[in-house]
């Protein structure tokens, strides 16, 4: 009887169950879909990490404003949630990040209030309703669970915007060092005369209308030769861990290593607009010197001409005059309004002088006085202090010492009604709210009457 034979052979092809990854590794930052297509708005992508935020807010990204705000009140609680893939911009290179949706498993929402860039990871802050649990949260976005992650309309809004007004700053910046050889400094530019800028907004303009093509190069990041980011916009974070180089091109005009979200064409800008310009003078910085350029494309641009003839149209019906008549109108107002307030103050400084004798008159004959007036309140009653001096002066030879406190308060009275206290003829106060005699006026009586002349 023949022996049975087996044939041993490989496989033709490795089957899709071989390699796995646990957890799924998240896509780092530089190649995340929101970088790949600016333009998509909703994606099906897997978990990757879920934990419950150290913080009630968001943590800052280290930048301060020019004023520091006020540690916010307690807010519902939030978690951190990083994702395989998103297309949900992550805050950085001068962008702010985008907001949007998170869909679990079981088809529940979760807010996304901001997401931030940790390392090289997308880190997306999931503000959680009233109704939903933190632990619920940590399990739906367990490892590996299936994630739908969506802008929403008001998200691709606001992305919309964001990406507009980026590839705007690229554009602009690009165009002035170019071919004005003005260079961007932490977002002011060194000062150019009015005809250099009317110039800079026509190229702009022209090669929007051109619709010049923008599009990203990513390639592996050199971190021997990497320029180490050394202000707000410029390099590249040295807390970064990505491991790739963005850079952004727009056709024929510029290349700029960046991480945010660009238009794919000049053409979604639609029109590029400098409003303004303001000086900034700042001796012995670098921002010396400088002009600060205001811009507006897109979307925003749009809102501003809407709302810039909306109020303009009202302005006109207010002036009972056509729009183009509106600067004119508001000149002549002005100019009469300049003319009313001088006819005020001479009479008011006529008027001093009777009031501060008659007061004098009553001082001297053991009467107490008290005076209210309406118009420029500070100033009226200066010029009655300083005409009672003249009195004093005039009758004791200047000798007889003595400490004059005048008020006035409007005649109808409310929590946010002023009123004014001097002191002399040169320190004065403000006292808001409601001025009651028996409880303010009696407060400032028993101060005045332990003062010592």
């Amino acid at each position: 009887m023949a022996a049975a034979t087996a044939t041993l052979g490989a496989p033709a092809r490795t089957p899709s169950s071989y390699h796995r990854i646990r957890p799924p590794a998240p896509i780092p930052v530089g190649l995340l879909a929101c970088q790949r297509d600016p333009l998509a708005r909703d994606l099906a992508t897997t978990a990757v990490s879920c934990r419950v935020s150290q913080s009630p807010t968001v943590p800052s990204n280290g930048r301060e404003g020019k004023k520091k705000k006020a540690a916010p009140a307690l807010t519902a609680p939030l978690i951190e949630v990083i994702l395989h893939d998103t297309v949900i911009f992550p805050e950085g290179g001068g962008q702010p990040s985008d907001v949007g949706t998170l869909t679990s498993a079981d088809g529940e929402l979760w807010d996304v209030v901001e997401a931030k860039r940790h390392g090289g990871h997308a880190v997306h802050y999931v503000r959680l309703r009233p109704e939903q649990d933190v632990d619920n949260g940590l399990k739906v976005f367990a490892p590996g669970a299936l994630v739908g992650v969506a802008l929403g309309e008001a998200g691709y809004k606001r992305r919309l915007d964001h990406m507009c007004m980026h590839t705007s700053q690229h554009l602009l910046s690009a165009v002035l060092e170019h071919q004005l050889h003005v260079d961007t400094i932490a977002w002011s530019l060194t000062g150019a005369p009015a005809q250099e800028i009317a110039y800079v907004q026509e190229e702009c303009n022209r090669l929007v209308f051109e619709g010049r093509a923008v599009h990203i190069e990513v390639e592996e990041l050199d971190t021997a030769g990497a320029k180490v980011k050394s202000g707000p916009t410029v390099g590249i974070p040295d807390d970064y861990t990505g491991g790739v180089k963005r850079t952004v091109v727009i056709d024929g005009v510029d290349r700029n290593p960046c991480c945010g979200t660009h238009a794919p064409s000049l053409h979604n800008l639609q029109l590029y607009l400098l409003p303004h310009t303001e000086a900034l003078a700042r001796g012995g910085t670098a921002f010396a010197g400088s002009v600060r350029l205001y811009f507006l494309a897109g979307p925003r641009l749009l809102a501003h001409l809407g709302a810039a003839h909306t109020t303009l149209t009202a302005a006109a019906g207010v002036m009972n005059c056509g729009a183009p008549q509106v600067p004119e109108r508001v000149q002549q107002v002005v100019d009469e309004r300049r003319r009313a307030t001088k006819r005020v103050e001479d009479l008011e400084a006529e008027l001093a002088g009777p009031v501060a004798a008659e007061l004098f008159e009553r001082v001297a004959g053991g009467e107490e006085a008290q005076d209210d007036d309406g118009g420029n309140v500070l100033g009226f009653l200066s010029a009655v202090a300083t005409s009672f001096a003249g009195k004093v002066a005039e009758a004791e030879g200047g000798a007889t010492p003595f400490l004059l406190v005048l008020s006035s308060s409007p005649a109808a009275q409310s929590a946010t009604s002023t009123t004014v206290v001097l002191v002399g003829p040169r320190w004065s106060g403000k006292f808001t709210g409601v001025w009651v005699e028996n409880r303010e006026g009696a407060t400032a009586a028993s101060i005045l009457e332990g003062v010592q002349l």
